[in-house]
């Protein structure tokens, strides 16, 4: 017996399946580019999303696939199909990095329960009511990516409180806001009911087991969002268990058993368990790391080697050296000294976490004729690890107090990278042994529908393996580079155009 996640990401489809202790057994992926027909928009024909599927599930075992029991789904957040009765999509799907209903958020006032973003479906639908009337004439249901799925797949119209409430137009538990739907004239009848993430929401069809080289009748889990799968994928399953993942963009995820506070910044959402889950979303780690490197004509081991220096602490090898070394102080991540006065600021593509300015932008002050290249490469991964430590701080500030963090994604294999992450959040890391987390939690939601496993009592069983790679040494000198960073920020925002007041208190 074995169950079949399907993550339906932004650039590729994931399917992975894994055995009856949740364990990865064979995975999959296919990936494919979105549609940008004018500045700003961000579409894709939902077409292709269903012929990577197809190629994606091709690339899987024969023999795997035939054992296949039940299928959950994970998929990206915030955007919408919109199709006619009969499911046909009326449109190309619209998702989250799109940014034309940007002048459209005054109809969500601060404050929110949780931030407004353009690429949300609220945002995105206003738009379309205003825009494309004939789009709205044609339109039955509006879908999440996922929902839009197993609806291809052959199962029910409904959606989850994971992706329901990251919509802008339910409350945070993922019940819809009727009265805002009113206000903004989008019609209450175009969305769905909800069920819960483990349900199980209806069975494959023939006709899609068929394209699929799966059995008809299998299970179909409701699912949830990519975050949400990704943090039952990672083992997260008690209160205050946190996932720190750095790809394009960062999140930090705190698991919480009631309804977190709101706090200005910070997403508080459901999960795909019956938990619920903070969150601080960073956009710039990976891009602006990428781009820096880029701008400073460095191969990725000579940017580590430059920004870090030569000694390269084995502490991803031997946990035993790591504490070791942190408690003699081992001196292996040193500063290059010409980088202690030079700052820089990562935002490239405004932020999320914690100032919630999409008009922010980076660069570099403090420059001298003494600094090199390793300096400025060394001031961008430490800018990039304040820039998480701000969302880090918002979290603490809103009353989870995070010690220790599972570390997954591929931006963060470095070992010298870990440890400046783990001396500029002042955390344990703990990277997670579980390469595909979103598709495995959507399988373990397939392997609970179906009935092999109960969410209230296996969730903690189900963790995969996890290492301590990197502790907090305690950086006198970092956490003043830190405050500099916090202050330097604050000073150049208006000069941005930005309309948002900085945080002060994300020290």
């Amino acid at each position: 017996m074995s169950f079949l996640g399907i993550d339906l990401g932004t650039g590729s489809v994931k399917a992975a399946i894994v055995d009856e202790q949740g364990r990865e057994q064979a995975v999959s992926s296919v990936a494919y580019a979105l549609d940008t027909p004018h500045a700003g928009w961000a579409e894709i024909d939902v077409r292709t999303w269903w012929r990577a599927l197809i190629d994606a599930m091709a690339g899987l075992p024969r023999d795997l696939r035939d054992d296949v029991r039940a299928i959950g789904l994970s998929g990206q957040m915030h955007g919408v199909v919109l199709t006619d009765a009969a499911g046909e999509a009326v449109r190309p799907a619209m998702l989250w990095p799109d940014s034309r209903a940007l002048d459209l958020l005054d109809a969500w006032p601060e404050p929110q329960p949780n931030p407004v973003a353009p690429g949300m479906a609220g945002p995105l639908l206003r738009w379309i009511v205003r825009h494309e009337p004939q789009t709205a004439r044609r339109t039955r249901w509006v879908l999440q990516p996922k929902d839009w799925l197993r609806v291809a797949l052959g199962g029910a119209r409904v959606t989850d409180p994971s992706d329901a409430c990251a919509t802008a137009l339910a409350s945070p538990a993922g019940v819809w806001n009727t009265a805002l739907l009113e206000r903004l004239d989008i019609p209450r009848e175009w969305f769905v009911p909800l069920a819960a993430s483990y349900a199980a929401s209806g069975t494959l069809s023939q006709q899609a087991a068929q394209a699929l080289g799966l059995r008809a009748g299998i299970v179909l889990a409701t699912g949830a969002g990519d975050t949400p799968c990704a943090a039952l994928g990672s083992g997260l399953a008690h209160d205050g268990d946190a996932l720190l993942t750095t790809g394009t963009g960062g999140q930090i995820v705190v698991l919480a058993n009631d309804e977190p506070a709101a706090l200005r910044g910070l997403h508080r959402y459901r999960a795909a368990s019956d938990h619920w889950y903070r969150m601080a979303a960073m956009q710039n780690v990976g891009i602006a790391l990428e781009r820096v490197r880029g701008w400073l004509s460095y191969e990725w081991a000579d940017a580590y080697r430059e920004a870090f220096g030569d000694a390269v602490n084995d502490v991803a090898n031997n946990a035993a050296n790591a504490f070791a070394a942190d408690s003699a102080g081992n001196a292996a991540h040193a500063t290059p000294n010409a980088s202690s006065s030079l700052t820089f600021l990562p935002y490239l593509s405004g932020e999320r976490t914690p100032w919630l300015n999409p008009q922010a932008r980076g660069g570099w002050l403090g420059l001298s004729l003494e600094h090199t290249r390793g300096a400025m490469m060394r001031a961008a991964f430490e800018g990039v690890a304040f820039s998480l430590r701000a969302g880090l701080d918002a979290i603490r500030a809103s009353g989870a107090p995070v010690s220790a963090l599972k570390l997954a994604g591929g931006g963060s294999v470095d070992a010298r990278w870990r440890q400046l992450l783990a001396d500029a959040l002042d955390v344990e890391l703990h990277a997670v042994d579980c390469p595909n987390a979103a598709p495995r939690g959507a399988a373990i939601l397939g392997g609970v529908a179906c009935g092999h496993w109960r969410i209230s009592d296996d969730l903690a069983a189900l963790a995969p393996g996890a290492t301590r790679v990197a502790g907090p040494r305690g950086d006198a000198s970092l956490a003043q580079r830190y405050a500099r960073f916090i202050d330097l920020y604050g000073r150049v925002e208006p000069w941005f155009g930005g309309t948002r007041t900085p945080r002060r208190d994300a020290r």
